[in-house]
């Protein structure tokens, strides 16, 4: 497969305003259904895989959103300005977490590298700790009668 037909490299996409309606279109056709098929210009077809299937949802899903998407492989190594960008961070505050150890990274040079993953499994973890402090906020909240 020619990578040149593909633009540059997991740059991001995003649906040109005269394709919305095409999006949405799409993403109301693959909801609930699990298998598909490609079907080429001389009529030959070919199964997708489910696991294939699942990114292309999760692509059009979010393009029907307005959002630009990049497809990256997890063990994609980012530069901490673009993994502050990710964490919606800034960089020093970044560099703060790197060196508190609460995310892994090494150094190429004088340079530190991020993988994707982990920079991943840190959102997550933190998503997690804020339903948490949340939950248990409006659990103290309840107690005190000052949540209905």
């Amino acid at each position: 497969m020619a990578t040149a037909a593909l633009g540059e490299p997991r740059a991001p996409v995003r649906a040109k305003e005269q394709e919305l309606d095409a999006v949405r279109l799409l993403d109301e056709f693959l909801e609930g259904r699990r298998k598909a098929k490609l079907i080429g210009p001389s009529g030959d077809e070919i199964a997708i895989p489910e696991s294939v299937y699942t990114v292309i949802r999760r692509v059009v899903h979010e393009m029907t959103q307005g959002n630009a998407v990049a497809v990256v492989p997890v063990h994609m190594e980012l530069t901490t300005q673009q993994a502050a960008e990710l964490l919606n961070m800034s960089r020093p505050h970044l560099i703060k977490l790197l060196d508190a150890g609460l995310i892994p990274y090494h150094k190429v040079g004088k340079h530190r590298r991020v993988r994707f993953d982990a920079v991943m499994a840190y959102q997550a973890a933190r998503s997690t700790h804020r339903r948490a402090a949340l939950a248990e906020m409006t659990r103290i909240a309840q107690e005190q009668g000052r949540y209905d």
